[in-house]
């Protein structure tokens, strides 16, 4: 379980550790808004578009071995990464490093599914669950606390080069803990819909995270208008591989399922919303207050102790009031961010890392009591035969809403600040997301109300 899940943790890490380091990198690389854009975008794109396919591999050539696959290909990117002489390279290995994270990351959860049955399911998937959300917000911490550091002079290619001996680790464990399973009825890639879905994806989020840097040319609205059509086509070819008894990419039929469907329309403004507040907090406190990277890092270590708290008491929670935790945890996360908007507004520019505490702190125990819960609503009627493919799924859509969530809500905030003050784009993101928080509550009462 160790083992599986240090491989869950670093891609999540991997997100969010490079938005402290920008600054550093574009000092370094002379790279640019629209190159910084890449470096954050590049890995996120390819991540997102493969994970469904990685999740297919998995069940078919076996999740070990695409497991120990992809963490040594994470491990070889990142040493790239970090060894990048120019702004380019940079981009292209963070494409090919989300490509790797892509590969082990499905197998994490299927390898979960596949070989845990009942209580002990009910409690990794909790761990998952509490891994996925603190690797989150550690992530943004470590790269604080690396960047600040300067290692040997490395400055912010420790924030990738650290990666290299926790890889070689977490191969070393793989090879002597992690089972081989892979599912009974193993179906070859669905080559159309593995192209057009990342047709459908590349068409929505790269004019998305790149628009804004760019100036929104003509091709970002061009992408933008074929999107509905490559989805459309992507469900059409889907649809029809279900009818003929194929196995498509996506099962269509895995939508029929009520918890995986109702659990992933939480899923996208959750982890939307996350991702967007992860983007703009690191922004505003280091180039709206001038805070160093250990700094804004250290803001968000009440929010990290109160989401592991609150996910390590799901699985109790859960057995006496089931899914009724998912509403109570989106209030309270909406108190936390109304905290913070309120702080943002009546303290800014003397705002402090302690003034923030409270809101930081309920804004955490609030995700902590959803997300985790929320993996296992999703999964818990998948079969294991299709453990990759709902694992990937589910990764994908929480992956994709976290990309759109930056790309969205942080190009607004960046938009506004750039038109306005700091504090206004802060306090009016904040209130965005807080609405977010409000939608999933009435949202998460049609979920059943017992999870299996």
């Amino acid at each position: 379980m160790f083992t599986v899940l240090l491989g869950a943790a670093l891609p999540l890490i991997d997100f969010f550790i490079v938005n402290v380091a920008l600054p550093s990198i574009d000092r370094d690389l002379a790279a640019g808004p629209s190159l910084l854009e890449l470096v954050v975008a590049g890995y996120g794109l390819s991540y997102a578009v493969l994970l469904v396919l990685g999740g297919r591999l998995g069940d078919l050539f076996g999740r070990r071995r695409l497991f120990l696959a992809g963490m040594a290909a994470f491990g070889l990117t990142s040493l790239a990464c970090g060894l990048a002489p120019d702004a380019w390279t940079l981009v292209v290995a963070r494409v090919a490093q989300g490509a790797a994270a892509a590969l082990m990351l499905p197998q994490v959860l299927a390898t979960i599914h596949a070989s845990t049955t009942g209580a002990r399911r009910a409690k990794a998937l909790s761990l998952y669950g509490a891994t996925a959300g603190l690797s989150m917000v550690t992530g943004q911490i470590l790269g604080g606390v690396l960047v600040a550091a300067d290692l040997a002079g490395s400055g912010w290619r420790a924030v990738f080069l650290v990666n290299v001996p926790v890889a070689v680790a977490g191969l070393v464990l793989a090879l002597r803990t992690v089972p081989e399973t892979r599912s009974d009825r193993p179906a070859p890639v669905d080559v159309p819909g593995t192209l057009l879905l990342a047709v459908a994806l590349l068409t929505l989020l790269a004019p998305l995270t790149e628009g804004r840097a760019a100036g929104w040319p003509l091709w970002t609205w061009v992408s933008l208008a074929v999107f509905p059509f490559a989805a459309g086509a992507f469900w059409w070819v889907e649809r029809r591989a279900d009818r003929r008894g194929d196995i498509p990419l996506v099962p269509p039929s895995l939508f029929d399922l009520v918890p995986l469907r109702r659990g992933l329309a939480l899923v996208l403004p959750l982890s939307g919303g996350f991702g967007a507040f992860m983007f703009v907090i690191a922004v505003a406190l280091q180039q709206g207050l001038g805070l160093g990277a250990v700094a804004s890092g250290l803001a968000l270590v009440p929010m990290a102790v109160a989401f592991f708290g609150a996910s390590l008491a799901g699985p109790r929670l859960v057995r006496r009031w089931g899914t009724r935790v998912v509403p109570v945890g989106a209030l309270v996360q909406a108190l936390g961010l109304g905290l913070l908007a309120l702080t943002a507004w009546r303290s800014w520019p003397d705002l402090s890392v302690g003034s923030l505490l409270p809101g930081m702190a309920l804004a955490g125990l609030g995700q902590g009591l959803q997300l985790p819960v929320l993996f296992r609503v999703v999964l818990s009627e998948v079969p294991p035969e299709r453990a990759g493919v709902g694992g990937g799924v589910m990764v994908t859509t929480q992956q994709t809403a976290l990309t759109l969530g930056v790309a969205t809500l942080g190009t607004l905030f960046l938009s506004l600040s750039a038109s306005g003050s700091t504090a206004t784009a802060l306090t009016v993101t904040l209130l965005i997301q807080l609405a977010m928080a409000l939608v999933t509550a009435v949202l998460a009462l049609r979920l059943p109300r017992t999870v299996g």
